[in-house]
């Protein structure tokens, strides 16, 4: 929903459509709205509103051009962002796949992971997003961080991951349902958003028309999977 003032507080979003005409909100920057993949502000701001508290640690495991730990700093939340290709001084080079903090230690964790191989993340080889989402290893390398996040993550409380599915050469693969199936595993499901797709470079008027003239479809929205760590000590399923 397009986003107003009102009396200089900002709207939290009441339904499962978010969309946003921008990717900042304010007057400041919140990460990078040029980076590759940059997360839209307003998706932090809403969670954390929501699912967290001041004082309370937020972790971005893939923090990007840092959105979250602008967002969470100015809502007066710890933040701690780390990347496998840091692209500020302030986040930590680090591969999601090992996290450097204790178990249960996290109030929130938000997660804008690659769902392919379409985007040139970072040069490093590790790099989640060198893998195609058409090959099972790319679901393998999530899990793998998915255990992490459910390690350092409190009891109770909840993390946020943000996908998209992929159709290419002709091909659909449901990135977003694959993640889901193995999210649940871990995770409780609060609730499922769909992010309305607005700056990405297909949309223009020219793939438009080829969607038309050729029958497939752009990519219109992306999955946010809101979950939380179940309270009692069970594991996985």
């Amino acid at each position: 929903m397009v986003q107003e003032k009102i009396k200089n507080q900002l709207i939290l979003e009441s339904t499962t459509l978010w969309d946003f005409p921008r990717q900042n909100y304010g007057d400041k920057p919140h990460g990078n709205n040029k980076f590759n993949g940059v997360t839209p502000a307003f998706i932090i701001w809403n969670l954390l509103q929501r699912y967290t508290k001041e004082g309370d640690l937020v972790v971005d495991p893939m923090c990007g051009s840092g959105t979250t730990i602008d967002v969470a700093k100015e809502l007066e939340r710890r933040a701690v962002g780390y990347d496998i290709a840091p692209y500020r001084e302030d986040i930590i080079k680090n591969d999601t796949r090992k996290i450097p903090l204790k178990d249960n230690s996290v109030d929130f964790v938000f997660i804008d992971s690659p769902y392919s191989d379409n985007i040139k993340y970072s040069n490093e080889p590790a790099c989640i997003g060198k893998i195609s989402c058409e090959k099972e290893k790319f679901f393998e390398e999530l899990e793998k961080a998915t255990k992490e996040i459910f390690r350092v993550l409190k009891y109770g409380k909840v993390m946020a991951w943000l996908i998209g599915d992929q159709w290419k050469k002709k091909k659909f693969t449901p990135v977003g349902f694959k993640l889901y199936q193995m999210l649940s595993k871990y995770f409780d499901t609060m609730d499922i958003v769909c992010i309305t797709r607005k700056n990405q470079t297909s949309n223009t008027p020219l793939w438009h028309n080829l969607a038309r003239e050729h029958n497939f479809y752009l990519r219109g929205f992306k999955y946010l999977f809101i979950m939380r760590k179940p309270e009692k000590r069970k594991r996985p399923r």
